[in-house]
């Protein structure tokens, strides 16, 4: 079977994911918070960025390789942290990972992914980062960097967007708890998904290793909470410092918006600015991730990753021409193993592999950082 013939673009490899996948995982990947303004103000952004097409180069040779921060990619994309990754999917933390391996692009475990750094160990060869959401005890946190650096991780990623915990009205609307529980209703739809119940069934519903592992004991929460919202803190620039002071390789911030933070957060030694609203799943007010981008781009010369509503090659490319040197995606990993499992992300990435070096043909650059001159004021 030709895949591309199939699922030639996200759009098809997502509305398989829905078929595919039981109703209450599905809405967990794919909801936003509050009525989603945010996400669709994603989207529209993207839309209305235009790029100049460009005439009479000849024929030409496309390398999409990227430096950034110390190492080089063979791609200007990678595998966003996602928590609870393995529910979309069996085992798709370490799927992804070698997927991201094979590939040479950076893979991205979450804090509250249902694998642990250990896990991975095997799988990340030397091209992991770690996303973590700060713990409120020092030698918890010292511990989990440890590990993570043990691990093979060379890259630390600090969340920031997530002072505190978001609604997302629509997942809890699908029945779905935190940490995931198999109530009756649930459990009718994962008996209309028998690739998905089979997978879970050999593995055991996933829960969040990493938190487990210091919080075993934790009682008392809500449908909606879980663990790590008691180990965890809203962090402040001294919590920066002290986790700057603590890891000694590249270190990114994730979730910045507003300009003024830019000159702050490099006179803190941060290696890395990663320009997100969370996709839209933490404040519906936000801007567009797309339209910060260029304003906190102007104002830094560190490297800026970029993510929020990427839904193909060309949104890739409206990213690197508005000033990112990276970009990073979630959803879009989940959906192609939701509708494909372990040959999922490797299609992904063939897909805007084809989507990048044809749209770069119709503007008449071979590399990534070319199509910062395409872009229309």
């Amino acid at each position: 079977m030709d895949l591309h013939q199939r699922y030639p673009a996200l759009t098809d490899l997502r509305a398989k994911a829905r078929k595919r996948l039981p109703w209450f995982v599905f809405e967990y990947l794919d909801s936003a918070t509050g009525d989603e303004h945010t996400q669709r103000r994603n989207r529209q952004s993207l839309d209305a960025i235009q790029l100049m097409p460009s005439i009479l180069h000849g024929e030409q040779e496309v390398d999409l390789s990227v430096s950034l921060m110390g190492q080089t990619y063979a791609l200007p994309f990678g595998v966003s942290p996602v928590g609870m990754s393995g529910l979309f999917w069996p085992d798709a933390e370490r799927i992804l990972a070698r997927a991201a391996t094979r590939h040479r692009i950076p893979y991205g475990l979450s804090t509250v992914a249902s694998r642990t750094p250990e896990d991975l160990r095997d799988c990340i060869a030397g091209n992991g980062w770690f996303q973590i959401y700060p713990p409120r005890d020092p030698s918890i946190r010292a511990d989990m960097l440890k590990r993570a650096r043990d691990a093979g991780f060379t890259t630390l990623v600090l969340t920031v967007d997530v002072p505190v915990a978001s609604r997302r009205e629509r997942q809890v609307r699908s029945g779905l708890t935190s940490p995931p529980r198999l109530t009756p209703r649930l459990l009718a739809q994962v008996a209309r998904c028998p690739a998905w119940a089979v997978g879970m069934a050999r593995l055991g519903m996933p829960r969040m290793r990493l938190i487990d592992s210091y919080a075993a004991a934790v009682t008392g929460l809500s449908s909606t909470e879980h663990a790590g919202y008691l180990l965890r803190t809203s962090p402040d620039w001294d919590y920066l410092k002290a986790l700057r002071d603590g890891w000694d390789g590249p270190l990114v911030i994730k979730g910045v918006m507003d300009p003024r933070d830019v000159k702050p957060l490099a006179a803190a030694g941060v290696d890395g600015l990663w320009v997100s609203n969370h996709a839209g799943r933490q404040f519906d007010a936000a801007p567009a991730s797309i339209d910060m981008l260029p304003l906190i781009r102007a104002e830094t010369d560190l490297p800026v990753i970029f993510d929020s509503g990427i839904e193909g090659g060309l949104d890739l490319c409206r990213a690197l021409a508005l000033g990112a040197d990276f970009v990073m995606m979630g959803r879009a990993w989940h959906y192609a193993l939701g509708a494909l499992g372990a040959h999922g992300p490797d299609h992904l990435i063939d897909i805007l592999q084809r989507d990048l070096v044809a749209n770069m043909g119709q503007m008449g650059v071979t590399r990534p950082n070319g199509m910062t001159s395409r872009r229309l004021k």
